[in-house]
């Protein structure tokens, strides 16, 4: 069965863990015991039944009523699964919702209709990342809809005041969904609402699962295997992850960027060997030569079709911390000095305008050049996500997520 990463983004108490839960619990995917334990923290904290006590697996969260950190389940809709990633919605822990964000295929946003909540600055922070992580698929859940009467004025204003910033940032119009709900009362999940007739369009889940079944199935392309090390003591077997295209057995790669060549002799996966691999898979090398190099954050490549070598990358950096001195970027497992980092303008992240400013500020992107110690395989973002993204780090300390748009 295939499964689809689904980021769950939005605003701290817009209802994020209250969903999944209820959704876990209308789809037959939580247990009795999980439910049960819900139901004993809801009267230990004097609270009425809360879904999101079957998500939330930490005593710290239940108390405060926050997700710490990325927590992921899994729920299923005729023929796929949904893996809903639940990030984290404070600003302070903007880590955390970045790093789970980044795995989503299609953006599920959270927006409460209730009065004095609505449309934050956190809101368009989280749909801007969400964007410039590549996510091109969005569906805009508005929350909360029994506190706000199941007002169709209230959905319409909602829906008005979020797309032009939508559009804005760039997501088609055509990719992006509203659909009214009540995660707490289950309303519009699984089933059209009653309470909700003047909404024409489909429940939650079947929204879900029409984006999924739309989504184009993703372009062959170039082979691209990232190495993750040697599994003997001559680098004459290696172990990598396929992230663009397929092997095969006698296929002559090349090991980028150290230029190394080696025969594909065998091809090992989950145990067995195999004539063929393919994207997604992690596979087992035996090579016809040893590499004489450091195997650590290569990049296999067919002899044919090499990825660009560059110390020079163009990028857009969301800013999370102080850049300053010591610069280095962590590029697929391996830290790289930077010499340099020339800022062109600043993205401001709530209203998706450029400015003429070229200092980075908390929370708001730049787009900047930088020019690290050494050459690495890249690619453009949109084109091969893996070789297109990189953590900026100044002084040790963790200072952004940067993207590679240009080389």
């Amino acid at each position: 069965m295939k499964v689809i990463n689904i980021a769950l983004l939005g605003h701290k108490d817009h209802g994020k863990s209250t969903l999944i839960g209820s959704l876990l619990m209308r789809t037959g995917a939580a247990t009795k015991v999980r439910m049960q334990e819900a139901e004993t923290y809801s009267k230990k904290l004097h609270k009425r039944f809360e879904p999101a006590f079957i998500l939330d697996s930490f005593s710290e969260e239940r108390e405060n009523e926050m997700t710490i950190d990325t927590t992921r389940a899994e729920i299923k809709h005729k023929d796929l699964a949904f893996a809903l990633i639940d990030v984290p919605g404070h600003e302070e822990l903007i880590k955390n919702m970045i790093s789970g964000a980044s795995y989503g295929e299609i953006a599920l946003l959270l927006v409460s209709a209730k009065k004095g909540e609505g449309i934050k600055d956190q809101t368009k922070r989280h749909l801007f990342i969400a964007r410039m992580l590549g996510i091109n698929k969005l569906i805009v859940a508005v929350n909360k809809m029994d506190l706000a009467g199941y007002s169709k004025e209230t959905f319409d204003n909602i829906k008005k005041g979020l797309m032009t910033f939508i559009e804005k940032i760039g997501f088609s119009k055509e990719n992006v969904n509203f659909v009214p709900i009540s995660a707490y009362k289950g309303e519009n999940l699984v089933k059209k609402s009653s309470n909700m007739k003047w909404y024409k369009g489909n429940a939650l889940l079947e929204a879900l699962y029409a984006n999924a079944k739309s989504e184009e199935e993703k372009k062959e392309g170039p082979l691209r295997i990232i190495v993750q090390g040697a599994l003997d003591a001559e680098n004459k077997l290696v172990a990598g992850k396929i992230v663009s295209g397929s092997l095969k057995t006698g296929e002559k790669l090349v090991f980028e960027p150290i230029g190394e060549e080696a025969i594909a002799k065998d091809i090992t996966v989950k145990g067995k060997k195999v004539k063929n691999a393919e994207v997604g898979e992690n596979v087992a090398l035996a090579l016809s030569n040893k590499i004489n190099s450091e195997l650590r954050g290569t990049v296999i490549s067919s002899i044919n079709d090499k990825p660009r070598i560059t110390d020079s990358l163009k990028s857009l950096i969301f800013v999370t911390g102080k850049i300053g001195n010591k610069l280095m970027i962590k590029f697929n497992g391996i830290d790289i000095g930077c010499k340099w980092i020339k800022i062109s303008n600043v993205l401001n992240t709530v209203t998706g305008e450029k400015e003429k400013s070229t200092k980075p500020r908390f929370l708001e992107a730049v787009n900047a050049e930088i020019l690290i110690s050494r050459k690495i395989p890249v690619e453009n973002y949109d084109v091969t996500r893996e070789l297109g993204r990189f953590i900026l780090y100044s002084g040790g300390a963790f200072c952004g997520i940067g993207i590679v748009n240009a080389i």
